[in-house]
């Protein structure tokens, strides 16, 4: 009986402890693209969405986010085209990979010394239009749709935050390429990122 008890204690004070805050959240994105072996140069973008906050404990707590961002690299080469027996530099062409992104990062958080704590988690990102952008584009070079690219890319991540007020605060993480974002064979595609912005939680 005295166990059940003290059960039902700890669950009490537990759940007197435990509160959502919800919150807004927008910061710098610079993402890293590597096909195979061959590093693309880096791309940035920007990233915006909301947040929940979950608290166990005055140490613990569990987050999940929903976020718009973008993702993907950028390369330029020196195009050739062969002419008769001849082949010809015909000029500098860019390429442009993109990867706009609905992403739910879902992370556990423990607040070693406040104001800073330190968070690890998965980022689930679902791609929306996944395309290749090629400038100038030439009868051999179309841009559109990449087809071999899949729907949810998983990002394992660990990050830090620091809060100012009880309200307003910094993040900072970063995203590992683990997991290769694409189907099939041929080279594996795969992105690492990092992610730094403000936010706002309405407490």
């Amino acid at each position: 009986m005295k166990k059940f008890l003290s059960l039902i204690a700890v669950a009490i004070s537990v759940g007197t402890f435990a509160q959502t805050e919800f919150g807004v959240k927008a910061g710098y994105n610079l993402s890293g693209y590597q096909i195979g072996s061959y590093q693309n140069q880096n791309k940035s973008y920007f990233y915006l969405g909301g947040l929940a906050e979950h608290k166990i404990s005055e140490k613990f707590s569990l987050q999940g986010e929903l976020l718009y961002t973008e993702l993907g690299g950028k390369d330029t080469y020196e195009a050739q085209k062969i002419i008769g027996n001849e082949i010809v530099n015909i000029g500098t062409q860019k390429l442009y990979f993109h990867y706009p992104q609905l992403q739910i990062p879902l992370s556990a958080k423990y607040y070693f010394a406040t104001p800073f704590s330190l968070s690890a988690g998965l980022n689930f990102g679902i791609n929306l239009n996944p395309n290749l952008e090629f400038d100038p584009e030439t009868l051999e070079n179309k841009s559109g749709k990449m087809e071999n690219i899949k729907t949810l890319n998983i990002f394992p991540f660990i990050g830090t935050e620091y809060q100012f007020s009880n309200h307003l605060f910094a993040d900072a993480r970063y995203h590992f390429n683990f997991i290769k974002i694409n189907e099939g064979g041929g080279p594996n595609h795969k992105i690492a990122f990092v992610q730094v912005g403000l936010g706002y939680r309405f407490k």
